[in-house]
């Protein structure tokens, strides 16, 4: 197996953090990139001393530089806790950060996986939703600003790729859960098994 140099955008986060280590398991070299706004340090304590991985303070949202051969975009806050207290900065990392993170993969011919979410859909007026469904959205509730702002970045990867030729994969995520995962972040499994785990009175 070659190895190979990835960067993981919002890498300090509940998925991203996994993520880093699968990849440095399996023999390549890791750079992470936070900014620690819903990340923390704490998720990726244990991988500092490995001599393949790196952390890299900086917003996403800013422009970076960097030789990556895969770059996994994972940069969002994804809680609605976060993202409808912050939706400016919000939409901002979804779009300017993706749009930082294409320019880089069209200057340095890296393959990008862009990691999207079923929100993308809105209010669906179908279950469970096909990748053909458009979706039922709403582009200015309160939670527009993660659904338009993943949505948006979806479009900016497409012309990306149609009129550019960058690989980028996009993959859309449905309630994912598990370690490293805060435990209050305001989402429907979290609040499930917090509940069920709560001492009864």
């Amino acid at each position: 197996m070659m190895r190979e140099k990835c960067l993981i955008t919002g890498g300090a986060g509940f998925i991203g953090s996994h993520l880093a280590r699968r990849l440095l398991a399996s023999g390549h070299e890791v750079t992470v990139m936070d900014n620690l706004f819903t990340g923390t340090k704490a998720n990726i304590y244990d991988l500092l001393e490995n001599p393949r991985f790196t952390f890299i303070l900086h917003d996403v949202t800013q422009p970076f530089w960097g030789q990556f051969d895969t770059i996994f975009n994972l940069a969002c806050p994804a809680s609605p806790i976060h993202y409808q207290r912050h939706p400016v900065e919000t939409t901002k990392t979804s779009f300017m950060g993706m749009l930082n993170v294409l320019e880089l993969a069209l200057k340095t011919k890296a393959r990008v996986l862009h990691t999207s979410t079923s929100e993308i859909y809105g209010d669906p007026l179908c279950h469970p939703q096909p990748e053909a469904y458009w979706g039922n959205v709403n582009t200015i509730g309160l939670r527009s600003c993660y659904d338009e702002g993943k949505r948006a970045a979806e479009t900016i990867s497409a012309d990306f790729a149609r009129e550019y030729g960058v690989d980028v994969r996009l993959v859309r995520i449905f309630n994912t859960y598990g370690p490293n995962m805060h435990p209050h972040d305001g989402r429907v499994v979290s609040n499930f098994i917090v509940q069920a785990l709560a001492p009864t009175t």
